[in-house]
């Protein structure tokens, strides 16, 4: 079998050319592109979706309120994004022990966009060896044209990824009505920083973000150890390369035909040897396996392999006692404990927000006919993702008690009420703690507490 004649897809140094790398398919293809689906799928669909008559999820930064499928979190509730951060690092680690780079090659946005982009490029200006030789016409009124509409099309692109992304903060819906003259200039200035971010890094500089800028790659080693798998060269068996020829008893399994390298989107030659550039995303497995099964021979001579498993030829490509390994199990058990304990706090937090505050201009008062009065202000927030009607109750010694009825207040979903409150107790009454309770009068579970003090003033 000849060997295919390979495209200049690495530019020489100081060249104008681009990387133009090779689209394939396969079984890691197939994974990378439901990933994409899925993870934009959730990025431009989920702030269309409404619940309980608001956006289902809407971090509301100007009123201080964060909306996720009818919760409602406060800036006091930071210790959840705080858990759900420690979560996302810990499921970082514990994937890039087991399997390298899999976030960088199959749901990282800088990836994941710059697939797109690649898409585009496919669309507009053809394959890779069309895409190699407009390139080298430069200038021609050909490529300004495939060039001048390929970006059109990505700055449409990244204008709605900007869009959207806004729709994350304010209501999505309200955005796109007010487009494009009632938008406010700090919002148009997300639109434009968050897309034209994303042209920039993705439309333009794509690989070179993995191997310059990105930091991952370089601590990527910390998480590693002998049994993670990564994108690996059977040496043993592909060399010497070279053309097929049946003459060639010590011939080895590499045709030498460079598809490898042409479908690599860093632009590294996998058969040199595991690169920091690497992103895992087995695109060169993938075109290796389909030139294997041209040739009639076993596939994985380029695989995901560690070293534990190239010592020990024959042996399963990932085991249970991989998956148990020390350092992996770590994580894994760091990563369930925070989800558990996030998960448990979450059922049992109420959606109730109390806080109560004295009058300090006056601690206590005492009145005509000889009581003596405490002024409070009260602040109550319902993070509920319906209106409540909450009730208040006091837990106090005998002779304090609320002036006036128990007060009953409407608040709205994910609203805030005050109000102020006086207690009163008689002359002589010695001060004392308090308890104030808010609970819902239509879901009697729901109730919070607050203590406070109630200052006595001594019979003249």
């Amino acid at each position: 079998m000849p060997a295919a004649r390979t495209i200049p897809i690495h530019p020489a140094p100081g060249s104008a050319t681009a990387l133009q790398p090779r689209l394939t398919r396969g079984r890691f293809n197939n994974w990378r592109v439901a990933l994409i689906v899925v993870t934009q799928a959730v990025f431009f669909g989920l702030p269309w979706l409404n619940w309980d008559g608001r956006q289902a999820v809407l971090f509301d930064v100007a009123r201080q309120q964060f909306f996720v499928f009818g919760l409602n979190f406060w800036p006091q509730d930071f210790i959840y994004l705080a858990a759900l951060l420690m979560a996302c690092a810990f499921l970082l680690f514990w994937a890039s022990t087991l399997a390298g780079r899999v976030w960088c090659g199959y749901a990282c946005p800088q990836t994941v966009y710059s697939t797109l982009m690649l898409w585009l490029d496919r669309l507009v200006e053809g394959n890779h060896i069309a895409r190699a030789r407009l390139a080298a016409r430069r200038g021609s009124s050909e490529w300004l044209a495939r060039k001048g509409v390929k970006h059109a099309l990505m700055l449409l692109l990244c204008a709605w990824i900007g869009v959207t992304f806004l729709g994350w903060f304010v209501p999505l819906r309200e955005v796109v009505a007010r487009l494009p003259a009632g938008l406010t200039a700090l919002e148009w200035g997300w639109i434009a920083g968050y897309g034209g971010f994303t042209y920039v890094l993705a439309g333009h500089l794509r690989e070179q973000v993995c191997k310059h800028m990105c930091p991952y790659a370089r601590f990527q080693a910390s998480m590693f150890d002998a049994r993670t798998l990564v994108v690996d060269y059977d040496s043993a068996r592909g060399e010497p390369r070279g053309a097929l020829r049946k003459a060639a008893s010590a011939q080895g399994a590499c045709v030498d035909c460079g598809i490898c390298v042409q479908v690599c989107p860093v632009g590294i030659d996998i058969r040199q040897g595991l690169q920091y550039e690497c992103i895992g995303c087995a695109a060169c497995i993938d075109a290796c396996d389909i030139v294997m099964d041209k040739l009639g021979q076993p596939r994985g001579l380029i695989r995901f392999s560690s070293d534990t498993h190239r010592q020990q030829p024959g042996s399963a490509a990932f085991t249970l006692r991989d998956w148990l390994r020390p350092r992996a199990s770590l994580y894994a058990v760091l990563l369930l404990t925070v989800t558990l304990a996030t998960g448990i706090a979450l059922m049992q937090r109420q959606p109730f927000k109390l806080d109560v505050a004295r009058d300090r201009q006056q601690l206590a008062r005492e009145t005509a006919d000889g009581q003596v009065e405490n002024r409070y202000l009260l602040q109550l927030g319902n993070s509920a993702g319906v209106p409540q009607d909450v009730e208040l109750q006091l837990q106090a010694p005998p002779g304090i008690r609320l002036l006036g009825t128990p007060p009953v207040r409407r608040i709205d979903a994910g609203g805030n009420a005050q109000w102020a409150l006086t207690l009163t107790a008689p002359a002589g009454q010695p001060s004392s703690p308090i308890t104030l309770i808010a609970q819902s009068r239509s879901h009697p579970d729901w109730r919070v507490r607050t203590s406070s003090r109630f200052i006595g003033l001594p019979p003249r």
